[in-house]
């Protein structure tokens, strides 16, 4: 299956909004003493189909934050979204974490856990069903999640790959 390309570029970055996922803290024990450096998981997003995840790691929480909002922005990829909620359900799975997506009506509301609801209510989904399987590792869950949502295809696109116009689709002719 050939490897399609979703990367997206916008005019400015001011439209995007950024979410910390998860913070962790690492220390590294030495003969000086205790090192504590900081790991930030970060999603950023328009809410109107875009998408991107980044890993800062530094010395403070703050400078590792800013440097996955910075790494979030350099891959981008963008997403079906119809009517506040996915086209069709999706299974995708990254190392150990998988995740099913199931669209919802209007109404339902975004139905996920922690890493999964700041990748959705980020790319602009407002109702959707979620289950989260296997790992609960935030890293490997917001790398699914994006997996899956980057996989999605509306009709409008089904229907142009088939070579098909919108118009036979909704007139029969």
């Amino acid at each position: 299956m050939a490897e399609k390309n979703n990367s997206v570029r916008l005019a400015n970055d001011s439209e995007l909004k950024d979410r910390l996922v998860a913070i962790n803290r690492v220390t590294k024990v030495t003969k000086g003493g205790r090192t504590f450096t900081f790991a930030a998981i970060v999603v950023v997003g328009n809410e109107d189909g875009v998408i991107g995840y980044g890993l800062g790691k530094a010395g403070e929480v703050t400078t590792a934050i800013q440097k996955g909002v910075d790494a979030a922005k350099k891959n981008l990829v963008k997403v079906p979204v119809l009517k506040g909620t996915i086209p069709h359900e999706q299974v995708a799975k990254f190392r150990g974490a998988e995740v099913f997506l199931k669209p919802a009506t209007t109404g339902t509301g975004v139905k996920a856990g922690g890493a999964m609801r700041a990748v959705l209510e980020s790319v602009g989904i407002t109702d959707v069903l979620a289950k989260s399987k296997g790992s609960s590792n935030p890293h490997n869950l917001v790398k699914a999640t994006i997996l899956a949502l980057s996989e999605m295809r509306d009709a409008y696109t089904v229907a142009k790959n088939r070579g098909v116009s919108m118009e036979k689709v909704f007139t029969g002719k």
